[in-house]
């Protein structure tokens, strides 16, 4: 295996900024990327009702691949929250939560994908808060509680999402001191879609392997209008040990 093209991306629920839900709109953004691993923000899934309206499994559908939910609330019934999609088996997940009293309910998404016959790529899909104060305790407690701590293991680390840091903040200085940076070097806005003008979605990654060949974010005419967040795109090498 050489390549592994990873992307993160807000979905936004499907809205786009036509103010339409379509979120077979997004399943063709994330046609358009091609990637083996994508981490979603912002998915509703709803039971029992139209198969679009279960957002995770109707893209994984359309893309034919594996998915787990990290669900944080409950909306309309539904399932409201993080979802990691994957071309590999997925081995292991679990969600936790980040939530901070009195703020909207945050979380964490872990997936462990075999992408190799001996080789596993751990994957944190992330959402955190609105308020500095918030992001901050969240930070800390991805690793004080060991969330981001695999036990010693030496498979390779991915930790991506919408970091909701307007300016390279406190969250984004926390996973800097532990993690490699995966930074777009040509307008790297991703919000709001159209016309982006600050930066929330952010990718890092560490663990031996792993190189960055490519990092953009994705503008196609369809992506401009399917969320209010704009994809982030990083095609890796993964070298063989």
């Amino acid at each position: 295996m050489e390549r592994l093209r990873v992307a993160t991306y807000n979905i936004h629920k499907g809205r786009g900024l036509d103010r339409k839900v379509r979120i077979e709109r997004i399943a063709q953004v994330l046609q358009e990327i091609g990637g083996d691993v994508i981490a979603l923000q912002e998915v509703l899934s709803i039971e029992q009702k139209k198969p679009e309206d279960h957002q995770a499994s109707f893209i994984a559908k359309e893309l034919g691949m594996h998915y787990r939910i990290g669900e944080t609330r409950k909306l309309h019934g539904g399932s409201y929250g993080n979802v990691t999609l994957s071309r590999y088996a997925i081995v292991h997940s679990n969600h936790y939560d980040l939530t901070q009293p009195g703020r909207e309910e945050r979380g964490c998404l872990r997936t462990d994908l075999q992408v190799e016959p001996h080789r596993v790529v751990h994957v944190y899909n992330l959402h955190l808060g609105t308020s500095r104060r918030e992001r901050r305790d969240q930070a800390r407690r991805l690793f004080d509680s060991g969330i981001l701590r695999t036990g010693g293991s030496k498979s390779p680390r991915i930790v991506l999402g919408d970091f909701n840091e307007w300016t390279s903040g406190i969250a984004s200085a926390f996973l800097g001191e532990h993690f490699e940076s995966a930074p777009v070097r040509f307008f790297p806005r991703t919000y709001p879609g159209l016309f982006p003008i600050v930066h929330l979605d952010r990718i890092y990654f560490e663990g031996a392997g792993l190189e960055v060949r490519k990092v953009r974010v994705y503008r196609s005419p369809r992506a401009l209008i399917a969320s209010d967040h704009l994809p982030i795109v990083v095609d890796f090498r993964i070298r063989r040990c």
